[in-house]
């Protein structure tokens, strides 16, 4: 099974990714669950939400880890729960990241910001494209720091599909 994660700010395109590479490529996706959670809570998010948010969303992972499929695609995972965390409040609980590093991530797809017009949809607050550079950059860092796979995906919608696919296939050794 590879593992491939889609990670980088809001609005650079990661859910719609995932669905055209799971269309493309079968296997299994797991969403993001801290939106499951702001729908079944009806209000903003608290520090205090962090670590239910994150063990929702590795419930989740879990649950399809189980499955074994050959592409497991994830929409996000714990390093967007620690950074809008860090962003939004100012800290984060420590246990998120010795987690987040325990696991096995095949590749990352860093997704930039650029190029993707900012869609708001009552869950998302950056819509300036310099906050959500920002946030790419922190991502990015984290990544490069902690020594774990990733490429870079920019360019139009196009562009970062085909950037995605072909990233996915040499994961998968196509």
């Amino acid at each position: 099974m590879k593992v491939l994660v889609l990670t980088g700010p809001e609005s650079s395109g990661k859910s719609w990714l995932a669905q055209r590479l799971l269309t493309t490529f079968g296997g299994a996706m797991v969403g993001e669950y801290v939106r499951y959670y702001i729908e079944q809570t009806q209000r903003d998010t608290t520090l205090a939400d962090i670590p239910a948010i994150a063990r929702g969303q590795l419930d989740w992972e879990d649950a399809a880890r189980i499955q074994a499929p050959h592409l497991l695609i994830l929409d996000t995972h714990l390093l967007s729960n620690m950074l809008w965390s860090h962003t939004l409040f100012g800290d984060c609980p420590a246990w998120l990241e010795d987690e987040l590093l325990a696991r096995d991530y095949h590749q990352h797809l860093l997704l930039s910001p650029e190029g993707i017009e900012w869609h708001g949809d009552g869950q998302r607050c950056q819509p300036d494209l310099s906050e959500r550079m920002d946030f790419f950059q922190v991502c990015r860092s984290w990544l490069v720091q902690r020594d774990q796979p990733f490429v870079e995906v920019s360019g139009g919608w196009t562009e970062r599909e085909r950037q995605a696919i072909a990233h996915t296939r040499a994961l998968l050794g196509e």
